[in-house]
C-alpha cells in the first residue's frame, strides 16, 4: 500500500492510491493531510469502543485489565478526559482492582506486569490535576519491585539482571521489560533512576551487538545489531534461531529495543542505538512487522512509532538512502486498515491480535504519532 502512496506523481498515480484505499475497504478515502479524514477515524474507533464497553466499565471479557487500560489510555490520548463518563467508567473498573501491593492486576494473574504498566499509561494520561497521584506511586513501586535485581539474588552479571517478567518468578523478556520502562516513564521516571539504569543493562543484552555490554555468546552468532526476545534462561526469540544457534532478530522488538534505550538516557551516538538504527533502515516497511510477517503487527505499530518519536527525526533515512516522512506512511497505512465499524482487527490472531478492541486501542495509541502536520 505505502509503495502505492509513493507514486503519487500526475493522474495515474493519484489513481492507484485511491483504488488501494477502497482495496482495504476503508471508510476514510481522504488525501494524507486531510484532517477531517483523521479526526474521522479517531472518532469512529472511540465510538466503536464505546459501544464495546462493558456494564463494569472494561472493554473486553479475554485480559480485561490489561485491555481496558491500553483502551483507555488511547481514548485519553484524543482529547477525552478523566471526567469523561466513558473513560471515567474504564479508570474505575481498573481502581478496583488495584492490589495491596500497589499493583493492578487480577486475581491469580500470571500478566501482572502488562496488566499494571497498561493501566499506568491510562492513569498518567488522565492525571492532569493530580489526582491519580498517589495510586501512581504505588504502582511505580509495585513495578520496581518485581525488576530482577538483587532483591531476588541477582547480581549484574546475571543474564536476568534488570529485566521484568509477567510479574511472577518468571524470566524476564524484552517486551515486559519495555513496557515496564514505558509506564515508569509515563509517571515521570527519568534516566537517572536505579531502576531504569539497571533495565538498560538487561535491554542492552537482548541485542545482537558484541560490545562491552553484552558479552553473551550470541552476537558473535548474528552480529546484525537488532533485538530478540530474551538473553534470560538461555536466550530465545520469537523469529527462531539462525543455523549456527544464533537468535535472530525482529522489528517489533527491535524497535523496543531502540525505544527503551532512549528512555534510559543513551542518544544518537551512542553504538547501540546507532545499530538498532542500522538494523531497522535495512528492513524499514510497515506492510509487516520484519521477522515475523503478520505476527503482531499492530503491536509493532506501535512500538515503532514510539520508537521513532523518541529518535526525533521527521523523515527515517533506510539503508539505499531513501527519506520516508515515517508520521504520513505510518497514518496511511492504518487509515487503510480501519474497518468499516470503525475498529482494528489483526487476521493472523497470534498475541489476541484478533481481539479488535485490542488492536483499536494498540492504533489509537499509535496513530497519535502520526497526526496531520498542522495538527502538531
Amino acid at each position: 500500500m505505502l509503495a502505492l502512496f509513493t507514486l503519487r506523481k500526475g493522474l495515474l498515480g493519484r489513481a492507484l492510491a485511491f483504488a488501494a484505499l477502497v482495496a482495504f475497504t476503508s471508510p476514510i478515502l481522504a488525501a494524507d493531510d486531510d484532517r477531517a479524514a483523521y479526526d474521522k477515524a479517531i472518532t469512529s474507533a472511540v465510538n466503536f469502543l464505546t459501544a464495546q464497553q462493558n456494564e463494569d466499565g472494561s472493554f473486553s471479557d479475554a485480559a480485561p485489565i490489561g485491555v481496558t487500560g491500553l483502551c483507555a489510555a488511547g481514548i485519553l490520548e484524543h482529547g477525552r478526559t478523566a471526567d469523561d463518563p466513558v473513560v471515567k467508567k474504564a479508570l474505575t473498573f481498573l481502581e478496583s482492582n488495584i492490589k495491596e501491593d500497589g499493583g493492578i492486576y487480577g486475581e491469580g494473574s500470571n500478566h501482572k506486569n502488562y496488566e499494571t504498566s497498561l493501566s499506568v499509561l491510562a492513569f498518567a494520561a488522565a492525571n492532569k490535576d493530580g489526582r491519580y497521584d498517589k495510586l501512581l506511586a504505588g504502582t511505580d513501586k509495585f513495578l520496581k519491585g518485581i525488576q530482577w535485581d538483587a532483591s531476588e539474588e541477582k547480581e549484574e552479571s546475571d543474564p536476568f539482571y534488570g529485566g521484568a517478567g509477567y510479574g511472577g518468578h518468571k524470566r524476564p523478556d524484552l517486551s515486559n521489560t519495555a513496557f515496564m520502562m514505558e509506564a515508569l516513564k509515563a509517571t515521570g521516571t527519568g534516566p537517572d533512576d536505579e531502576a531504569m539504569k539497571k533495565a538498560l543493562i538487561f535491554v542492552s543484552r537482548c541485542q545482537n551487538l558484541e560490545s562491552e555490554h553484552n558479552t553473551s555468546e550470541f552476537p558473535a552468532k548474528n552480529p546484525d545489531g537488532g533485538f530478540y526476545y530474551t538473553i534470560a534462561a538461555g536466550g530465545s526469540s520469537q523469529a527462531g534461531e539462525t543455523p549456527n544457534g544464533g537468535l535472530r532478530s525482529y522489528a517489533s522488538m527491535t524497535y523496543a529495543g531502540l525505544k527503551s534505550m532512549i528512555y534510559a538516557g543513551l542518544d544518537k551516538d551512542d553504538e547501540r542505538v546507532k545499530a538498532a538504527v542500522a538494523w531497522l533502515g535495512k528492513h524499514y516497511t510497515l506492510d509487516e512487522n520484519p521477522g515475523m510477517g503478520q505476527q503482531g503487527l499492530f503491536y509493532f505499530y506501535v512500538t515503532c512509532a514510539k520508537a521513532l518519536d523518541a529518535l526525533g527525526d521527521e523523515e527515517f533515512v533506510t539503508a539505499d538512502g531513501t527519506k520516508h516522512p515515517w508520521r504520513a506512511e505510518l497514518r496511511a497505512e492504518l487509515l487503510g486498515r480501519q474497518q468499516k465499524d470503525g475498529s482494528w482487527v489483526n487476521e493472523t490472531t497470534r498475541w489476541m491480535e484478533g481481539n479488535p478492541q485490542l488492536v483499536t486501542g494498540y492504533t489509537l495509541l499509535a496513530i497519535k504519532y502520526a497526526q496531520p502536520t498542522a495538527a502538531k
